[in-house]
């Protein structure tokens, strides 16, 4: 299959610069940078150091997520269950560092939760044949409720002696970047390295693009669908912990509707809803682009009410751009 890709790109490319404008990460990083110019011009605050620190560490969670999101896409399934895993994973860190614990037993305790939630996914899915959609909807209601249960439905906002430590690394930075920001470039880099250049990023790809044949040719894809989830479940713990960190306090309602927002900026990136497409670059910069819209809507005092309808109408547009491709290239 790769051989024959090859091959076509081979015969068909125009060159490095047609191989970059085929790609929709292109496109959609092209219309970040524009709206960043054109709030520059149009307003006096959006280009302001601290304004732009506020923007990079708020799309740094969602992008976080979207690095696990697009594999789950990249595979052939969906993970609705994202924002609630963000919760119970906050949840988890909160209750063990108030109850007197170290950030790091608290880190590790939260990681492990979120992991679960993964685990419980993948399993549902891949081994009693529950479709994704089902399988992580109701999973947005359990993990939730779960977080609920264990903090009796309270704030928590006291974390104990390493107080200070979580602080610094949800809401803190280095050398003027957000840690949140640091965070995403390292996951990042080690996600496209996975994907790229390891045998289970290409069973990743081989899943999504034809499940069947994986199968034919030995790919455990069971297995592999299970730490599918687990990784996505994984980075939203990691997200979990950094917004906790930043926030100062951890409520129930924690990532509520995150799904949305994570699920947009991954497709609008380019990633395929049918599966076997999707890149690192495009889930960043398809969360760069939703925040940067956000935050154009507050400078230029529309209301924030619209904000659903513009990450919806971008979702709309990007699965309907990606099936016109589709159908293009079937044509040919």
């Amino acid at each position: 299959m790769t051989a024959a890709l090859d091959d076509v790109t081979k015969r068909e490319s125009p060159g490095l610069l047609g191989w970059i404008v085929t790609r929709p990460a292109f496109w959609v990083f092209l219309a970040a940078a524009l709206a960043c110019l054109a709030l520059s011009i149009l307003t006096d605050t959006f280009a302001t150091p601290q304004n732009l620190f506020n923007v990079t560490r708020n799309f740094a969670f969602v992008a976080i997520i979207a690095l696990g999101m697009t594999v789950v896409i990249i595979s052939g399934g969906i993970d609705l269950s994202v924002g609630s895993t963000l919760c119970i994973s906050a949840m988890v860190l909160a209750i063990v560092m108030n109850a007197g614990f170290s950030l790091l037993a608290g880190i590790a305790a939260a990681l492990a939760a979120s992991m679960l939630v993964g685990a419980i996914n993948g399993y549902l899915i891949a081994y009693v044949r529950i479709p994704p959609f089902v399988t992580t909807l109701g999973m947005l209601s359990v993990a939730r409720s779960a977080a609920m249960v264990l903090s009796n439905n309270r704030m928590i906002y006291q974390f104990g002696p390493d107080e200070k430590a979580l602080f610094w690394l949800g809401g803190g930075s280095t050398l003027g970047i957000a840690n949140p920001v640091i965070a995403l470039a390292i996951l990042a880099v080690i996600t496209g390295l996975v994907l790229k250049w390891t045998r289970w990023g290409t069973w990743v790809f081989a899943i999504g693009s034809n499940q069947h044949a994986a199968i034919l040719t030995g790919v455990p894809v069971r297995r592999l669908k299970v730490s599918v989830y687990m990784f996505s479940s994984l980075t939203a713990g990691i997200a979990g912990v950094l917004e906790a960190g930043w926030l100062g306090g951890v409520t129930t309602n924690l990532g509520q509707s995150m799904e949305l927002s994570v699920i947009a900026a991954t497709v609008i990136g380019g990633a395929n809803l049918m599966g076997g497409a999707g890149t690192v670059f495009g889930a960043v910069v398809g969360a760069a682009l939703i925040e940067v819209i956000r935050n154009s809507l507050s400078l230029l005092g529309i209301s924030s009410f619209w904000q659903g309808a513009f990450v919806g109408s971008f979702i709309v547009l990007a699965v309907a751009f990606d099936r016109l491709r589709a159908r293009e290239e079937l044509d040919e």
